[in-house]
């Protein structure tokens, strides 16, 4: 399952891409990883940076529109510079993202500490 986190560039444009994420105690982590890239410096990142309001939506679509869902947190989103901290979100990365145990992530590692959340059914 992927999420998509939404933010906004510093002249106000929407920005939403999707990623990988893990829920721990009312945080959502996400982490750059090695999926190939043509840097770790992302534009998400200097979004961020600008504007630390973001939201992230999860979803799931069928065929069969009684399982339709989504779910949205919206919060202050800030980069993990404290070692315990990244290493908590990485391990919990992990345990959801097999990929994540053989390719730990080497970039940055975002948090979004989450104020809101909105549902659908």
């Amino acid at each position: 399952m992927i999420g998509r986190l939404a933010t906004t560039t510093a002249s106000g444009d929407p920005h939403v891409v999707p990623c990988c994420f893990a829920l721990l105690d009312g945080i959502l982590y996400s982490a750059v990883d090695s999926k190939p890239k043509s840097t770790q410096r992302l534009k998400r990142l200097a979004n961020i940076e600008a504007n630390p309001r973001t939201a992230f939506l999860v979803d799931n679509y069928e065929d069969d529109w009684t399982k339709l869902w989504w779910v949205r947190v919206d919060g202050t989103a800030r980069l993990v510079e404290d070692h315990p901290e990244r290493n908590v979100a990485l391990s919990s990365l992990a345990a959801k993202y097999r990929q994540y145990i053989d390719q730990p992530p080497t970039g940055p590692v975002l948090a979004i500490d989450i104020e809101s959340w909105a549902s659908w059914p």
